[in-house]
């Protein structure tokens, strides 16, 4: 049986884009832009974007 043509790996699926950040991605993020500071609560994070 094969794989599906988007379950293998190379080639495209590692130029793909992520759109989605984990919440250790966001706070680093945030902190970079100064809209989160030591100390504030990492539960309930403002939306962000992916750097580009």
């Amino acid at each position: 049986m094969s794989q599906h043509r988007s379950f293998q790996v190379g080639g495209s699926a590692s130029l793909k884009k992520r759109n989605v950040l984990s919440r250790f991605e966001r706070v680093e993020l945030l902190r970079k832009r100064g809209e989160w500071k030591a100390g504030d609560r990492v539960v309930g994070l403002k939306k962000t974007k992916p750097e580009e």
